[in-house]
């Protein structure tokens, strides 16, 4: 197993960002890697870190000012080779149908419930490193 997952969280609000990392903790299950983390405020970083490499899955706030997660996921998806995984946070349950429009893998509602999180990004861990292997 690989010794570190590159986890990039897109959110304009540093405190979404820090209920993601607290939420996360060290890892999010003791079957996936340990978690670091990229932090991006604005869509424009987001892409330029996607372009670097090396980012195994992405968390992305769908309220985010001045483009929600749901655009940038539905862009990246468009325009990043092998995008890795996204994780959308939603401001409701019922915006759902969205996160399907918008390609992502899985999606939960903010604010972040910890334990929700922890199994929705270990779930997506999981699945990049079988596809991985």
């Amino acid at each position: 197993m690989q010794q570190t997952a590159t986890v990039l969280v897109y959110s304009d609000d540093s405190n979404t960002r820090e209920q993601v990392r607290l939420a996360t903790g060290r890892r999010p299950a003791p079957d996936v890697p340990v978690v670091e983390f990229v932090e991006c405020a604005t869509p424009a970083a987001v892409v330029r870190e996607l372009d670097k490499g090396g980012i195994d899955v992405c968390v992305l706030d769908g309220e985010a000012v001045p483009m929600g997660g749901m655009g940038v996921c539905r862009q990246i998806k468009d325009e990043i080779f092998d995008c890795p995984p996204v994780l959308l946070l939603m401001g409701r349950p019922q915006d759902a149908w969205l996160a399907t429009w918008s390609r992502a893998e899985a999606a939960v509602t903010l604010p972040v419930e910890p334990v929700e999180f922890a199994q929705a990004l270990a779930s997506l861990l999981r699945a990049k490193r079988l596809q991985s292997a």
